[in-house]
């Protein structure tokens, strides 16, 4: 069982540290444990149970009135909104709880629902996306365990292989093409067949090279297959040294090509960068710089 500080429940739930202390002190909707220097630790069914308690705050219900009912009343009342609500926030606090409770089923029915209600493009931007950042989140605050990460890791690779599998051939006149890779410290590879997905369902090449590959070998594949674009993420923690080092070497190595760099840890990056090294904060970003390719 996980343990959370009040500032982990705070950024997952996305409830002030403040506010969580005013409603276990007016109305004990959560009770912490304490360790011996009096910090507070939050259980799985904390997370859970306050992940509820935001949804249905969000939509109007009063904390003094969520604050009496059980955990499987706040749950039925979620599910009755999520029903038929698009809103991508309840979404992804369902698919946060179902991961905690490694619920197969009801995560699939969530992202299905989704994927016959807007589209698997539309469902990957507005719900798989967030949903993955979040996951990094937990992970590397250490909030969830490994097997939960392996659980929807798993679910959701399964899920995009499907869908890249389905694009049709490359179509284009002039062809682009894109080497995805991770480097050889990286295994964090979902939020890389994202970007895969986008570029083969906008028609443009994709030579996919995945997690862990050492920078030798990258050499070895640009020799054998020429590309127009490079993209990679950092997931895994790293120092902003060696990932400052890191984009420049690939700067270096490859000047007359665009190298997309994106993943939670780039926020560590700070000051100017070469031209050909391009930071994507967003999904959406990615999109847009697709359009015009």
């Amino acid at each position: 069982m996980a343990r959370y500080s009040i500032k982990d429940l705070e950024e997952l739930s996305g409830i002030k540290a403040h506010t969580i202390r005013i409603w276990e002190k007016r109305y004990g909707v959560i009770v912490p444990d304490r360790t011996e220097t009096n910090i507070r630790l939050y259980s799985d069914d904390d997370l859970k149970k306050l992940l509820n308690i935001s949804i249905l705050n969000k939509h109007g219900l009063k904390i003094s009135h969520l604050s009496k009912l059980t955990q499987s009343e706040l749950r039925e009342k979620v599910i009755h909104i999520s029903r038929d609500s698009t809103e991508a926030g309840i979404h992804i606090e369902n698919l946060t709880i179902a991961m905690l409770e490694l619920d197969e089923w009801k995560f699939d029915k969530i992202l299905s629902d989704s994927i016959i209600r807007i589209g698997f493009e539309e469902t990957l931007v507005r719900l798989i996306h967030p949903f993955f950042e979040k996951i990094g989140l937990l992970w590397l605050t250490g909030s969830i365990n490994p097997a939960q990460e392996h659980f929807v890791s798993n679910l959701l690779r399964q899920k995009l292989i499907v869908a890249i599998d389905g694009q049709a051939p490359v179509t284009r006149e002039k062809p682009i093409s894109f080497i995805l890779f991770l480097h050889e410290e990286e295994l964090h590879e979902l939020g890389l067949l994202f970007y895969s997905y986008l570029l083969k369902r906008n028609g443009i090449n994709v030579i996919y090279l995945g997690q862990a590959v050492p920078f030798e070998d990258l050499e070895k594949i640009v020799q054998i297959r020429k590309a127009d674009y490079f993209l990679t993420s950092f997931t895994t923690g790293i120092t902003e040294k060696d990932l400052r080092d890191y984009l420049m070497k690939m700067s270096e190595t490859y000047p007359e090509q665009v190298i997309f760099y994106t993943g939670y840890q780039i926020s560590k990056i700070n000051g100017s960068l070469p031209a050909n090294l391009v930071r994507l904060d967003s999904i959406k970003q990615f999109q847009d710089i697709i359009r015009t390719l």
